[in-house]
């Protein structure tokens, strides 16, 4: 077997096969453990090295030749798998309880599966194709069977598609510069076109009008599930772009722009989620303040890079998991996520607006929750870097706590109603796991190491 079939096909082939087979009932268990079994396997056998189980020799070979083209995974990969897939898990167990559609499910395995191909593919630069597809296939997930799609939905596939031509051609004129670095117009060209493909992907400002549109018009939990999974995948993507190419790690002024991108990001962000009255736009916004942080890191002059970049990437599937499904309880209770329409839903449903609270607080970077360990690394190295930025950071943070307070006052602002439980025992179970995971992470980010210790050899120049 080979690490491709294993960790690209056998997902694609599961989805097709729950699509077709399965009843919705069934699906989220199905999916969810089809997730976990192969991030189990990324953890128990390493790529590429040969294993004796008894009188029986194992080894997962790493790559793989399709149409001319080839998939590979390295040995260090195995703790990236490990994370996505278990991260993917964790969004398909959820769906019971969170009443999405069994092609959630399905659509979500493809979706994952063709992300992971474009961490795979050489020429690296077919990724872009990867991801389109990737995005064309995220419309029937947010968009119901006969309704026509609204103009988030539309947006966001327009500024996908945008950013394919961008990267491709980008990737053509990088060629040149490799053999002619000293051009100076070349590698202007280059890295204009590069950044522009990089800013429809990952919704630079002001591209990022169409995420808090999704979150009102679209399922809370499949567009957190998007918003969980393609900035992901093209971080890791911009990642080893940086790491492949020298010039753009060592110019001074492009290392300027990411910061200042990430930075915009950062405080619009968060001061956006503090002034909005309705809660689904503000997961929107908490999302593009965490994306910024993300930019901000790969713009930071440190050795310690692809640490913080993997230390946030981990509790944020946690904490977007955890939001997304009680946004989608609440939803199905309101049929509304405005203020006016979750009043004192606290007495009615309090581990559900518990929860929200709690991963809202998260993604704040409140202390003793799975954010604040990541806020608190890159506000160490922003420190020895640039004051300005730090104070803007710190404003997006507080933006994202003033959201989160606001939240909070308005779900527990009537009185006369009597307290109750309303969740199911398995939203009840779903919710309370994702919140013990939230402190976990919190309390004790050293568990994890062992899936941070190998994730730097991805990427061997980048920090140098």
């Amino acid at each position: 077997m080979s690490a491709p079939l294993m960790w690209i096909v056998v997902p694609f082939l599961g989805g097709v096969l729950i699509l077709l087979l399965l009843r919705e009932r069934y699906s989220g268990w199905v999916g969810g453990a089809l997730s976990a079994i192969l991030a189990l396997i990324a953890l128990t056998f390493p790529i590429d090295t040969a294993l004796l189980l008894g009188t029986v020799s194992l080894k997962i070979s790493p790559s793989i030749q399709f149409f001319g083209r080839s998939f590979e995974f390295a040995k260090a990969d195995g703790p990236l798998l490990a994370i996505i897939y278990g991260v993917a898990a964790l969004w398909f167990f959820g769906t019971e309880a969170s009443g999405t559609a069994n092609r959630f499910v399905s659509l979500g395995l493809m979706i994952v599966s063709l992300l992971t191909a474009s961490i795979a593919v050489e020429p690296f630069l077919f990724a872009a194709l990867l991801l389109e597809i990737a995005a064309m296939l995220v419309i029937p997930l947010l968009v119901p069977m006969y309704q026509k799609p609204g103009r988030g939905v539309v947006r966001f596939l327009i500024y996908q598609t945008l950013a394919m031509p961008f990267i491709l051609f980008s990737g053509w004129m990088l060629a040149g510069v490799e053999a002619s670095p000293g051009d100076l117009g070349t590698t202007t060209q280059a890295g204009t076109m590069l950044g522009l493909g990089f800013a429809f992907l990952l919704a630079v400002f002001p591209l990022y009008n169409w995420i808090p549109m999704l979150m009102e018009e679209s399922s809370p939990y499949a567009t957190g599930f998007l918003l969980w999974a393609l900035p992901t995948f093209t971080v890791v993507f911009a990642l080893g772009f940086l790491d492949r190419y020298t010039w753009l790690r060592t110019t001074p002024q492009l290392a300027s722009a990411i910061q200042f991108a990430g930075v915009v990001m950062v405080a619009s962000g968060g001061v956006f989620a503090s002034l909005q009255r309705h809660i689904g736009r503000m997961l929107g916004y908490a999302t593009i303040a965490e994306t910024g942080l993300l930019i901000l890191i790969m713009g930071l002059r440190s050795s310690e890079i692809v640490n913080l970049t993997f230390l946030i990437l981990i509790p944020r599937g946690l904490a977007l998991a955890v939001w997304a499904l009680a946004l989608s309880i609440i939803k199905r209770k309101s049929y509304s996520l405005l203020f006016s329409e979750v009043q004192g839903l606290a007495r009615s449903y309090p581990i559900t607006v518990a929860a929200l609270i709690l991963a809202h607080l998260s993604m704040a970077g409140f202390p003793l929750l799975a954010g604040f360990p990541a806020r608190l690394a890159i506000w160490q190295e922003l420190a020895g870097q640039s004051l300005s930025t730090t104070v803007w950071v710190f404003v997006g943070m507080l933006g994202l706590l003033i959201a989160a307070i606001r939240t909070l006052a308005v779900f527990v602002m009537v009185e006369e109603q009597k307290w109750g439980i309303n969740e199911s025992w398995v939203q009840i179970a779903m919710l309370g796991l994702g919140v013990i995971g939230l402190f976990i992470l919190g309390m004790f980010p050293q568990i994890l190491q062992p899936f941070l210790a190998d994730l730097p050899s991805l990427f061997n120049r980048l920090g140098q």
